[in-house]
């Protein structure tokens, strides 16, 4: 049952890829050809309504596949014409995919910063650049100025349209070895990591209703892909709470820079918080209350 269950998985994945990449190839040829803002407007808002076809059949696979208990709280009152601020924890390849499940259509789609190597990937690389994903290389020296400059560039490109720019800060996916290795202060977390938030605020800070804080916690263990199409994805549970952004991050309205030190020490704070969130999902214990604007 589970090898008839990735079979049907592949197909529908490979199937929806080309069927949306067929979709979405002149519109992209459009945005390469004219890339001027009122033609942008359009052309980007189609781009990201394939986009979001393309995640609705994905979630269709996944229905079918598994009977996946989803505990999901805090997504009411979202505006799909809003922007949005995002923030997780990473775990698995999987998170992607559930935050494309919980949010596709409520909120504007989601809008990642990805490794520079992946614009190479057939296809999807193609696709990622069509839908302005900034590409960041993610070393030091020279490159960490690159990738910051890219992360401004594309922040510029998301003020066009409502857009939801989401950010793993951690920069990678949690494991116990890279916790031990970073001697991380949090029990569920690696350090997090502020460049490509601070930019965003920069650079739209004013536009954003606000952080959507996110947080993911798989109670029967972390699952693979595999996992998630052989439908061995048993549970997840999601929180989403809308934080009001301080204000005294987003004086790049009046032409400031973001402090980086308030910066760091804002999501210090949210860091402790989620940590605390995941200990208590974890023991089946709801999470301490934390107030959200909405």
């Amino acid at each position: 049952m589970k090898a008839l269950k990735a079979v049907f998985a592949s197909v529908v994945l490979v199937l929806n890829i080309f069927f949306h990449i067929s979709l979405l190839l002149p519109f992209a040829l459009i945005k390469l050809v004219l890339p001027f803002r009122p033609v942008r407007r359009v052309v980007d808002a189609v781009l990201n309504a394939i986009a979001e076809s393309w995640i609705g059949l994905n979630k269709f696979w996944m229905w079918a596949v598994g009977r996946t208990r989803w505990q999901i709280q805090g997504v009411d009152g979202l505006r799909y014409r809003g922007w949005y601020l995002v923030n997780c924890n990473h775990q698995s390849w999987v998170d992607i995919l559930v935050l494309q499940w919980v949010f596709n259509r409520k909120i504007p789609l989601l809008k990642f910063f990805i490794k520079h190597e992946l614009i190479y990937v057939p296809i999807m690389g193609f696709a990622w650049w069509a839908l302005d994903f900034p590409f960041m290389k993610r070393r030091g020296g020279a490159s960490a100025q690159k990738d910051l400059e890219t992360a401004r560039q594309a922040c510029e490109k998301f003020k066009v349209i409502p857009t939801s720019v989401i950010s793993f800060m951690e920069g990678t996916r949690f494991t116990p070895a890279k916790h031990d290795q970073q001697k991380s202060p949090y029990r569920n977390l690696l350090k997090p990591k502020t460049g490509g938030v601070g930019m965003s605020l920069e650079t739209m800070g004013e536009l954003f209703d606000g952080l959507l804080d996110v947080t993911i916690v798989y109670p029967k263990g972390v699952p693979t892909f595999i996992d998630l199409m052989t439908g061995r994805m048993d549970e997840v549970i999601v929180t989403v709470r809308l934080r009001p952004i301080p204000p005294e991050l987003l004086t790049a309205a009046q032409g400031k820079g973001v402090d980086r030190a308030q910066l760091q020490a804002w999501v210090n704070g949210l860091w402790a918080e989620k940590d605390a969130e995941i200990d208590a999902l974890k023991a089946g214990r709801a999470p301490t209350p934390v107030a959200s604007q909405h």
